[in-house]
């Protein structure tokens, strides 16, 4: 009998079966990084384009293998976008924002969600369960929500934020400009913060097309009343065009890569263990 070969119809190539292969195993180290609890944010600070400070800071989860090692997030999230693995991986986001600002009074943090979350049992648990503990963490805490997220079901994201506003929290539509937002939910949704997607910010120094539409959407910002915050920022020109724009804020390795911790952090962390000796 002869041999089959990897590529007849319905046979997986060896290179798509490593593939294939390396996922899993990618996904099986983040579902047992999360039960273990090995996570952590990094810090990016975003900055005030008139006071040259951080007006608030950025947490992005970071999963580490058991070498503790940062999986890289290329590597997975895709893959977990609307899987019960997203929602996890939004629940320690959360939960590692929130600990972050109870632990540091001065600090305001914006976490990453996604749409899937709203609804979850868990992440709303965690979120109820610090609030209750200390309400001051909700005044400072930002939400930020993907654009193509909150498209799939403006609706519910409409009550959602509107709830959750009530409480003080504070959210910012993500990577605005880049999907599909109909302007009529702009006008509905109240948002507080709009980020401009990088791929506008990148170059604007030099480009027209990019110079017209982030002043666009610097206006439509500033129309609704809305905070504007420009990601990607990588140069000095860039951040100067931005600046005499009329942007609110600046955020991207200009001003500083992610950070697991920051200077920040170390002061609060020593100032908890001189109190702990106290």
């Amino acid at each position: 009998m002869p041999r089959r070969s990897f590529f007849e119809p319905g046979a997986e190539d060896p290179l798509s079966y490593a593939l294939a292969e390396r996922d899993r195993s990618t996904l099986r180290m983040v579902r047992e990084a999360l039960e273990a609890g090995d996570v952590m944010l990094a810090y990016q600070p975003v900055i005030g384009a008139l006071t040259g400070d951080p007006a608030f800071h950025e947490g992005l989860i970071r999963v580490l293998d058991g070498s503790g090692r940062i999986i890289p997030a290329t590597q997975f999230m895709p893959a977990v976008e609307n899987e019960e693995l997203g929602r996890e991986i939004d629940c320690a986001a959360l939960r590692c924002g929130l600990e972050a600002l109870a632990g540091t009074p001065s600090l305001r943090l914006s976490v990453n969600m996604s749409a899937r979350s709203i609804g979850y049992p868990k992440w709303t648990r965690t979120l109820q369960d610090w609030l209750a503990r200390d309400e001051t963490v909700g005044e400072r805490l930002i939400l930020e929500i993907t654009e193509s997220s909150a498209m799939q079901v403006p609706e519910l994201v409409k009550t959602f934020m509107t709830d959750l506003q009530d409480r003080g929290i504070t959210f910012a539509l993500d990577d605005f400009g880049a999907g599909q937002t109909s302007f009529r939910y702009l006008k509905e949704f109240y948002f507080d913060v709009i980020k401009i997607d990088g791929s506008f910010v990148r170059g604007c120094d030099a480009d027209p097309d990019n110079q017209c539409i982030l002043a666009a959407l610097i206006t439509i910002g500033q129309h609704f009343d809305m905070f504007t915050v420009a990601e990607s920022v990588e140069t000095q020109a860039e951040a100067q065009f931005l600046v005499d724009a009329g942007i609110d804020c600046l955020q991207g390795f200009h001003y500083g890569a992610p950070a697991m911790r920051p200077d920040w952090l170390v002061s609060a962390e020593r100032r908890a263990e001189e109190h702990v000796k106290v």
